[in-house]
């Protein structure tokens, strides 16, 4: 029995509504890994209270559901999917739920310092841009609406390899240059081309991301991009599976891999990379203090803790639950930056007292694009900063520094 025919013009709440009624799917045991992940996210409301501006928005799943209803079927796949069945991606956000807050009394919280340094360069909060690539997907300024909320809001940047805007461009938008995330390419004069052109461009840091390098099995976004029905060749290249056209990988080397990278990568590459770059460089995807030890050997300038927003692999654990055996490896000698399930100001409050120097959220800004372009963007930074503001009053913390372990508990 085929599926029946989609109108373009339905809207996202009926077309989900039709797909939990679908006796097709019924009979394959319902919305399989459609379900879960509307679950996981926003609370439930009535659908259709919707927020009609930005400023509207009261917390950052006001952003989503302006842009479940905005943002084509299956490039919203792609924000949304996890791997297998999302159980990673659930339990980023059930570890920050079984945290609560050790909340002190009479302290003089009227002045707040939430200030931190990432090498440096001093920010006004912890709070940070995370990587994601084809933002254009989501909206039409993509990844220069992101940098322009960015700069506005003052928040540090990350751009990724598979961005759909150049870096220079990204950078002339923002104002200044921002920290590269790169995905190691299938041979070194690749990769040393992509690295060469991040320095010409002025990105301070390197971030090497290693939790892809076996690939992953994204069953949502598969199950998304099999009910759109919309023809994609307008902004993907044609010709097999779809692939979006990626500009900083245009005109690299295409050269038989030669085995560095991918499932072959080994620490040595970090090597290898200091070898022609004096960008800072961040192991990004560490989620063990035996990967935490041996960073630090090689010599890197920072660790993310990062389970890719449980897209990467699926382990079942929690970057939050991750964070604490990686901080006291680390123990204050280079910066340890977490993202996994990010959603509120209490949220990040919890990223820090478990040892991180800043938290990176990646779909709350994404929905903030998806709903409003740069106006989005910039309302899911204020309502993430204000809420941790709140949190640091209401619990006795006047300061980042007086975060800490003693902050939090578990259930």
């Amino acid at each position: 029995m085929p599926l029946p025919e989609i109108r373009l013009d339905v809207r996202r709440r009926d077309f989900l509504r039709w797909l939990a009624a679908s006796p097709l799917l019924a009979s394959a045991g319902g919305l399989a890994g459609l379900e879960p992940v509307i679950a996981q996210e926003a609370p439930q409301r009535t659908l259709d209270d919707l927020v009609e501006t930005a400023q509207e928005a009261l917390d950052v799943f006001d952003l989503q559901r302006v842009a479940a209803e905005q943002v084509p079927t299956a490039h919203w796949g792609y924000i949304m999917t996890g791997v297998d069945g999302e159980e990673t991606q659930a339990n980023n956000r059930a570890g920050l739920e079984r945290m609560y807050l050790r909340a002190r009394r009479m302290i003089d919280v009227s002045s707040l310092d939430t200030t931190v340094a990432l090498f440096d360069r001093e920010w006004p909060t912890p709070l940070m841009i995370a990587p994601c690539g084809y933002q254009r997907a989501f909206h039409p300024d993509g990844e220069l609406a992101t940098a322009r909320a960015a700069a506005a809001r003052t928040h540090l940047q990350t751009l990724s390899t598979v961005t759909s805007t150049a870096v220079e461009e990204v950078n002339d938008a923002r104002g200044e240059p921002v920290w590269y995330q790169l995905y190691a390419r299938p041979n070194w004069e690749g990769t040393v081309a992509l690295v060469r052109r991040s320095v010409d461009a002025g990105c301070p840091v390197l971030v090497l991301t290693v939790d892809l390098n076996g690939g992953s099995n994204r069953l949502t976004l598969e199950r998304y991009r099999r009910v759109d029905d919309r023809d994609c060749a307008s902004c993907h290249r044609s010709g097999g599976r779809a692939d979006p056209v990626r500009p900083m990988l245009r005109g690299l080397p295409r050269g038989v891999s030669d085995g560095s990278s991918g499932a072959s990568m080994t620490w040595a590459y970090v090597d290898r990379l200091r070898s022609v770059t004096d960008q800072k460089i961040i192991v990004k995807g560490l989620v063990t203090a035996e990967d935490a030890e041996l960073a630090l050997r090689t010599g890197v300038d920072g660790i993310w803790v990062s389970n890719h927003g449980g897209r990467a692999e699926g382990d079942g654990r929690a970057t939050i639950d991750a964070l604490p055996e990686i901080s006291r490896v680390v123990g204050g000698r280079v910066p340890v930056i977490v993202d996994g399930g990010f959603r509120r100001g209490t949220d990040l409050f919890k990223g820090i007292a478990r040892g991180a120097t800043a938290v990176a959220v990646g779909r709350p800004y994404l929905w903030g694009l998806g709903a409003f372009g740069q106006e989005g963007v910039e309302r899911a930074l204020q309502i993430l900063t204000r809420e941790l503001e709140i949190t640091m009053r209401a619990v006795g913390t006047p300061s980042l520094a007086d975060i800490g372990p003693h902050s939090v508990g578990v259930d």
